[in-house]
């Protein structure tokens, strides 16, 4: 016996002829099909590497999932809801609050002008008398009596006012808002400017004057000026900025003209 006859052999055993053939055949089909099918489909189709399995979805869980959407849905529909309605109230609630604001400076301001004009009367009421002690002023005497010598105890008790453009008292005139203050006193309504003061009354010469007429200088409705005469040769006005209200001699500086209205 051969030394490698108890050697087993690791040559595969040879396949049948037969078995062969019908191999062959069965590849060749199978090879022809996968050829029919690539040449049918398109050209550009690539190769499925991968099946991917879909979840299936029960209709228990299709139905909860349309309803969590829902939920969500409604939520977000309230929260912009509530939203609106904070932003609705804040709104209200500041324009609430500017117009209490403003409310409140309005009576503030009214109330400040009411004040003002009460101070303002007690001023003016107190200058008046006050007129009687003035004695150190240098003012002229005068015999005026009844309307007139209130007239002018009124004029004086201004003296030493400031002169300003525009104003009514109780401390600063201008030339006829003193006259027409000093003649309301008597319940005379006067113009508020000179150029309708100086056609207020009876035109007088001004050789020919009385203690309380009122002086204007300037054409007759066309005055840049008034004033008032206190006797002896005298006129009180507002005469300007630099000095105030003040008693004046006719003859520095004569009238154009006068009326007269007591």
């Amino acid at each position: 016996m051969s030394h490698t006859a108890h050697i087993p052999s690791h040559r595969k055993p040879r396949r049948s002829a037969s078995k062969l053939a019908l191999r062959a055949g069965v590849a060749g089909g199978v090879l022809s099909t996968m050829a029919v099918a690539g040449a049918a489909g398109p050209a550009t189709a690539e190769p499925v590497t991968e099946t991917i399995e879909m979840p299936t979805l029960t209709s228990g869980a299709l139905s909860a999932a349309v309803s969590q959407s829902a939920e969500a849905t409604q939520q977000v529909a309230l929260d912009l809801e509530l939203q609106a309605q904070e932003d609705a109230a804040a709104a209200k609630a500041a324009k609430s609050a500017k117009l209490a604001h403003a409310e409140a400076e309005r009576k503030a301001e009214a109330k400040e002008k009411a004040e003002a004009k009460k101070r303002a009367a007690a001023e003016a009421k107190e200058r008046a008398s006050r007129s009687s002690e003035r004695t150190t002023l240098s003012a002229p005497t005068s015999n005026a009596t009844g309307s007139a010598a209130t007239v002018v105890a009124f004029l004086k008790a201004q003296l030493g006012d400031a002169y300003v453009m525009g104003a009514s008292g109780p401390n600063s005139w201008d030339c006829s808002s003193l006259v027409q203050a000093a003649f309301r006193t008597v319940g005379v309504d006067l113009p508020r400017v000179s150029q309708d003061q100086s056609v207020a009354g009876t035109q007088v010469g001004t050789s020919n004057l009385q203690v309380g007429d009122i002086l204007y200088w300037g054409g007759a409705g066309s005055a840049y000026h008034t004033g008032v005469y206190i006797g002896d040769g005298k006129y009180l006005d507002a005469a300007n900025p630099g000095k105030g209200v003040v008693i004046q001699d006719l003859s520095g500086y004569p009238a154009s003209g006068a009326v007269r209205v007591l």
